[in-house]
């Protein structure tokens, strides 16, 4: 079954913001010890592991961190886990090696099923009691584990749950479309609808070099540094929550209307490179679009169609065929010299990325020289996602 996770707004009093406080504390600790362990074990000649360190630690926080005692078991062991399985990743060469991490950076937590309890608008934590959430939870099915973390001032609970309450595709589901994603605009279809993005990034500029500034001003550590510092991440929060509604509203539709989805296999780090371009690339994350993609497609058993990065959209023409040597960016439309057809450059590469036939069977790399991936048609077996 699928495995999905809801991200939901907390609402503590002070006490139990104290605790959390407390408890993420105990969480970056005990992830740092490890590391530190880890570094010592392994230079004296040791092969340290997880599991051993995790042990290490439950036998020795009685007598030499009394203080870990005050909040759930959970955040100093499960913090152990998640070094090892950092080192894993960097092992398999997925990441770079672990570095110990600071206060007031991704500060969380982390509790194990047995640990806490959902009821309706709340949840039990472990020596703490029952704590508000601003809603209930969306998924009905097993619950594997939560992460309580603060963003912005703000305190979340990720719920992971392993359900069947999934995304299901539409009564008039039409046959294929194709997506061509753009800086001007978010995505341009194979319909001819034009999908704006919010461009949260551009249009809260002015306000994010302010605070910015306001910030360099402070005194570090003061007071009104901290005021400042939260102001400014709190605007950071709310130009990533509205380029995630955006996305999450493209993606879902696109998941659910449509057979079939073609896109373009974008080489996003290499057009970040492009210094002019860079900051509007990034307002637009065409990474999360296909990240999105590809689990939603899979939960609604749509088609999704990667073209490969080389595959000339923009200067093909859709109606006949023909290539073109050339065409600047700067170029919006363009007519064919062949059979005169005027193109609108992003129609025109949505028209030539959308998958010709729905039904279709083809290999896990496709056809050979046709430049595609198909991701899935199916719906997997698990995958742990957020859908917010």
């Amino acid at each position: 079954m699928p495995i999905l996770a809801h991200k939901i707004t907390l609402d503590p009093n002070r006490d139990q913001e104290a605790y959390f406080r407390r408890a993420c504390g105990t969480a970056r600790f005990a992830y740092n010890w490890g590391l530190q362990t880890w570094r010592e074990q392994y230079l004296a000649g040791e092969k340290p592991t997880a599991a051993k360190l995790k042990l290490l630690w439950n036998g020795s926080r009685r007598e030499h961190f009394p203080w870990s005692l005050e909040v759930t078991k959970c955040s100093g062991a499960q913090a152990i886990l998640n070094l090892g399985a950092a080192f894993n990743n960097f092992f398999k060469k997925h990441s770079r090696y672990p570095k110990f991490k600071k206060r007031g950076r991704r500060d969380c937590f982390s509790l194990w099923n047995d640990q806490f309890t959902v009821e309706g608008r709340k949840v039990r934590i472990p020596k703490l009691g029952w704590v508000r959430m601003r809603e209930v939870l969306r998924f009905a099915g097993k619950i594997l584990s939560a992460v309580v973390s603060c963003r912005a001032g703000k305190w979340f609970i990720s719920i992971t749950v392993e359900t069947d309450d999934t995304l299901h595709p539409s009564e008039n589901q039409a046959g294929s479309v194709g997506v061509d994603l753009g800086v001007k605009s978010l995505a341009v279809l194979s319909t001819g609808e034009v999908i704006e993005g919010p461009k949260a990034g551009q249009k809260l500029a002015k306000k994010l070099v302010r605070l910015s500034r306001s910030l360099s001003r402070k005194i570090k550590g003061s007071a009104n540094w901290k005021k400042a510092k939260l102001k400014l991440s709190r605007l950071h929060a709310r130009i990533v929550n509205l380029r995630n509604d955006a996305i999450h509203k493209l993606t879902t539709r696109l998941a659910m209307e449509f057979k079939a989805v073609g896109i373009e296999d974008l080489n996003v780090h290499g057009m970040l490179k492009n210094h002019r371009l860079a900051r509007a690339i990034s307002d637009q994350s065409f990474s999360e679009v296909r990240r999105q993609l590809e689990y939603k497609c899979a939960m609604t058993g749509t088609l999704l169609v990667v073209h490969n990065r080389w595959f000339a959209s923009s200067k093909t023409c859709s109606a006949c065929g023909y290539v073109l040597k050339s065409l600047k960016l700067s170029t919006r439309q363009w007519v064919c010299p062949v059979c005169g057809v005027i193109h609108d450059r992003d129609e025109n590469a949505a028209i030539n990325l959308k998958p010709t036939s729905v039904g279709f069977t083809v290999a896990a790399c496709g056809p050979e020289g046709s430049g595609l991936t198909v991701i899935s048609m199916a719906k997997p077996a698990g995958m742990k996602q957020e859908l917010c």
